[in-house]
């Protein structure tokens, strides 16, 4: 069975169920590329499952989640992701998290990313605007593809009373404070995976 995702002329992104052989529940947001100089792939974005984890193949930006996927409070949330090949130039993917209206104009969360190129940032979303919590750093403890186009980087957040520790393969490599732009931990969390990447994602989930 296909699924058909039909993007009005202004929209940015949209809404569509997985195709076959998706995790029961799950949701995807479309968010496509505006950037002539960096247009998206042909083809439909597929999230499976595999093992105990997920498959992502994405042509066209997205984010992943399950609505009964919540965290309220202090949290740890972590998931590990293996970039199957190279991209084309830098894309990032990784966490999600304090989402909200995730099927609507006013969807809202943060992100915690890393790409290929050993660098990591961290966003916030509010509608159809990003802002910037932490620019694009670069850190040894992102794990870089090896001579197949693959790595390995498991990332936590852990939000605790009053600040949110970043965390790539067990390296705190950020701490922002529950303030401002990070205020609001709580709610869905999920997963961003950029265009042009195949990406599998294991152990994710949340901690008390």
């Amino acid at each position: 069975m296909k699924c058909h995702v039909y993007v009005a002329a202004l929209a940015l992104v949209a809404i569509a169920p997985l195709v076959a052989q998706a995790p029961q529940g799950w949701k995807i947001r479309i968010d496509r590329s505006t950037a002539a100089a960096d247009p998206d792939a042909p083809g439909p974005v597929k999230l499976t499952t595999q093992g105990a984890g997920f498959h992502a193949d994405n042509p066209v930006a997205a984010v992943y989640w399950n609505p009964a996927n919540t965290a309220t409070g202090a949290y740890t949330l972590k998931g590990t992701f293996k970039l199957l090949k190279l991209s084309g130039h830098t894309n990032y993917y990784g966490l999600v998290f304090g989402g909200s209206a995730l099927e609507g104009a006013e969807q809202a969360y943060l992100y915690f990313v890393v790409a290929q190129d050993g660098t990591w940032l961290i966003k916030r979303r509010d509608g159809s605007a990003t802002s910037m919590v932490s620019q694009k750093t670069p850190s040894d403890a992102v794990k870089k593809p090896d001579a197949n186009g693959q790595c390995t980087n498991a990332l936590e957040v852990r939000v605790g009373a009053d600040k949110i520790d970043y965390v790539v393969n067990g390296t705190v490599v950020h701490t922002d404070q529950k303030t401002g732009p990070t205020a609001k931990t709580d709610g869905i969390y999920g997963i961003r995976i950029n265009h042009l990447l195949l990406v599998d994602v294991d152990g994710f989930g949340v901690t008390k």
